[in-house]
């Protein structure tokens, strides 16, 4: 896949959620919620400035990432699903 998000535009790929909860219940796929962690595919050279300087993005590939539940764009690269997102609507990186 050839694939470079543009300014400060994140390409992740969702994780896959647990099956079973705590107490070791199996969820159904009907009642999944879409995770929303994330791993970073590729990124965006960094969003431009009013005075015209490029701000370097602090993400980097195969970073972990938590986003919030209703941002980004989905969209289909090679058959995969994936999300593209602002680096601002991204929450927090993941150790």
């Amino acid at each position: 896949m050839n694939f470079r998000p543009l300014y400060d535009r994140v390409l992740v790929k969702r994780l896959q959620s647990e099956n079973r909860t705590a107490g070791g219940l199996i969820i159904p796929d009907t009642a999944k919620e879409k995770p929303q962690e994330a791993e970073v595919v590729a990124v965006g050279n960094g969003r431009v400035l009013d005075n015209g300087s490029v701000r370097a993005m602090s993400l980097k590939v195969g970073d972990k990432v938590l986003f919030g539940k209703y941002t980004g764009d989905e969209i289909k690269l090679d058959g995969e699903e994936h999300l593209i997102l602002r680096e601002e609507d991204i929450l927090a990186v993941l150790a």
